[in-house]
């Protein structure tokens, strides 16, 4: 009966026995591995945290663990360089042979010339400043008309209408008599005369040359050009100042081009322009920006730019269309990168540089104007140094959750000076120190209140503790940029 027992025992036995064997087998070492850490011997020194933060707020540091005074969640720490699986403070870290997996692609940033161009359609029109108007001096009767019609093209001095002006004849007699006086103020006197009841200067010098009345007077067009406007027909009563005719110029052109408003911003007046017509395939008529009108088109959301083009052969005719394009260079240099590589997030614009080691760092830059996919950097950037320009979004986001700010563009850093004190009192708004004295401002050892920059400065502090502090000078007043624990803490 004891028989089943015993061999019970005894496979019980000689597996405790094997079972020590094995484990004493596992915890020799054996040759390459290191050897096995006891439990509750240290592997390794525990990792310093610099500070902790919250990923939704980064830009708040605090200097001890803890839930988040914003949301429902713990603090995250931030560890040194080589630490913690970490980069440094203010750089993300990838490890270069991920890059490719990441689809992280580099680009340089280059420095060369604006030379942009804004390509729209646009319609030939008269150039109205170039305009005259034919009018009567004087009352006088229409004894004939010229075959004219609206329309027409004229050439300068161009005969329009002859008239009769009775007023004249009476005028030009008593001057004739007057010139076979001999009297020449009495001449002079009649001449002035003629010439203030709207006579030309050449018929008045007709007629004291032939010593013939000149009643009739033949009206002609001052320049050569469009005949507009012509309101004057045989048998008509004139009166003075009337307007008979209107003729527009032909030697130079306006073309009136429909800019979209989103590019408006690049033109300026003076830039080159350059028109090609279906009516003169091949040729490219060149011009020069005249006017930026003032005005938009509501509807269309276009501006009007007027270009002024040379005309000297009469070949174009107001109502044909042209291509256009408004070539615009700037004589200094700017830096370049893609378009792609710019991060606007609204209130700023972000890159991410690129760094040794496969650190990338966001970085806010100041853009200027694009074109054809690169965009100008104004401030931020120098040349030759390098943006991602494919997977930015991607590293932007995990710098955001790391805690990692770009710093702002908005204003230089402010000097700050520091000095060492002891916190006498502290709330969300104000500490009162009795500090040491700071040197870069002369001002000696004393008990003082201070504004707190921050609200988010006073974590983790309290009266008592001893402190860096660093203040910042705005005027007369001074204020609390920086609170940093110092020392053994009572």
């Amino acid at each position: 009966m004891n028989s089943p027992i015993w061999k019970v025992a005894a496979v019980v036995g000689v597996s405790l026995v094997l079972g020590g064997a094995a484990g004493y087998w596992l915890a020799q070492p054996r040759s390459g591995e290191a050897p096995v850490v006891a439990v509750g011997q240290e592997a390794s020194a525990e990792p310093k945290a610099l500070y902790w933060y919250d990923p939704m707020y980064p830009q708040q540091k605090f200097d001890k663990p803890g839930k988040s005074p914003f949301m429902d969640m713990q603090l995250v720490p931030r560890y040194a360089e080589g630490q913690g699986g970490e980069g440094d403070s203010a750089a993300l870290r990838i490890d270069p042979s991920l890059t490719q997996n990441l689809g992280l692609r580099l680009a340089s940033v280059t420095r060369g010339v604006l030379a942009s161009s804004v390509d729209a359609v646009g319609v030939l029109a008269f150039n109205e400043r170039e305009v005259a108007v034919v009018q009567p001096r004087t009352a006088g009767f229409v004894e004939r008309v010229y075959a004219r019609a609206p329309g027409d093209l004229l050439k300068a001095n161009a005969a329009l209408a002859d008239i009769l002006v009775p007023e004249w004849a009476a005028a030009q007699e008593e001057f004739l008599a007057l010139k076979a006086s001999g009297d020449a103020a009495l001449l002079a006197a009649a001449r002035q005369r003629l010439r203030l009841s709207g006579m030309p200067t050449a018929l008045i010098a007709q007629v004291e040359r032939s010593g013939k009345v000149q009643p009739n007077l033949t009206l002609t067009s001052p320049i050569g050009g469009v005949l507009q406007e012509l309101n004057v027909r045989q048998g008509m009563t004139l009166a003075a100042g009337e307007t008979l005719a209107r003729v527009n110029g032909l030697n130079s052109v306006w073309l009136a081009v429909a800019v979209p408003e989103s590019q408006a911003g690049s033109l300026v007046a003076g830039q080159v322009v350059e028109a090609r017509l279906p009516a003169f395939p091949g040729e490219v008529f060149a011009g020069k920006v005249d006017a930026i009108l003032p005005e938009a088109n509501a509807d269309s959301r276009t501006l009007r730019v007027r270009v002024e083009l040379p005309n000297p052969q009469g070949r174009l005719r107001p109502g044909m269309s042209a291509q256009v394009s408004l070539k615009r260079s700037t004589q200094q240099p700017l830096l370049w990168v893609p378009s792609e590589a710019v991060i606007r997030t609204g209130r700023r614009a972000l890159v991410m540089l690129a760094e040794e080691g496969g650190r990338y760092r966001p970085l806010e830059v100041q853009p200027g104007p694009d074109n054809a996919g690169q965009t100008a950097i104004l401030q931020g950037l120098e040349e030759g140094q390098q943006v991602v320009a494919s997977g930015q979004f991607l590293l932007d986001s995990e710098a955001s959750l790391k805690g990692i700010v770009a710093a702002s563009l908005a204003a230089p850093a402010a000097v700050l000076h520091e000095a060492e004190g002891q916190i006498l009192a502290i709330d969300s708004q104000e500490v009162t120190l009795a500090h040491g004295p700071f040197k870069s401002l002369g001002m000696p050892a004393m008990t003082m209140t201070f504004p707190l920059a921050n609200p988010g400065l006073m974590q983790g502090l309290k009266a008592g503790d001893k402190v860096r502090v660093a203040l910042s000078q705005s005027g007369n007043e001074l204020r609390v940029q920086r609170l940093d624990k110092t020392g053994s803490q009572p």
